[in-house]
């Protein structure tokens, strides 16, 4: 057996995506970086994010009940890594990416990232440090181009993904999830 050291409590997680949030802020969009996002329903859609309650972004969540999460690429490191390191409070980040607006028509979402998604505010759970934004999906928007099957294809996409503050691109495929575990011989 290996041996296992104890490192402490700590919110670790191997890897996660690296997203902009997007938001309405003082009737400006606004796009921060957030590496703490995931699913958290299937029916209905949901999905959430944890922001620093001092970001400045939460103040548009707040204002206007809505947010997006744009999935960025590899491509995009820089303009994606700058979102996180400057705030909109200081610096005005409403240029950097082309804005449009979906059904809400108040969730700002970034056109140049190649998947979307625009989320009404289901709920917000204060955790602490950070608030955890849930958000009902009211659509995904998605380059055709990155679309196998009628599902964004992380393939063609090539998203970043955030370990340890650096920043990865998607490696190869391992396996099949839901299938390659009924090989499991005991």
């Amino acid at each position: 057996m290996t041996e296992k050291i104890t490192l402490g409590p700590m919110p670790y997680m191997s890897v996660m995506p690296a997203v902009l949030v997007g938001s309405n802020v003082k009737g400006k969009p606004n796009y921060m970086t957030a590496a703490w996002a995931t699913v958290a329903s299937m029916a209905p859609p949901m999905v959430c994010v944890a922001l620093n309650k001092a970001r400045y972004t939460a103040l548009g969540i707040e204002d206007n009940k809505s947010f997006s999460l744009n999935v960025t690429t590899s491509s995009q490191v820089i303009e994606t890594d700058y979102c996180g390191i400057t705030s909109g409070s200081q610096k005005d980040k409403s240029d950097i990416f082309t804005s449009f607006y979906g059904k809400l028509e108040t969730a700002p979402m970034a056109a140049e990232c190649p998947v979307n998604i625009e989320c009404k505010l289901f709920t917000s759970v204060d955790c602490g440090s950070h608030l955890l934004y849930i958000g009902e999906v009211i659509e995904v928007h998605a380059d055709k181009s990155c679309v196998t099957d009628g599902k964004p294809d992380i393939k063609k996409i090539n998203p970043i993904v955030y370990a340890q503050a650096t920043y990865f691109s998607v490696g190869s495929e391992t396996g099949k999830a839901f299938s390659d575990g009924r090989k499991y011989q005991q």
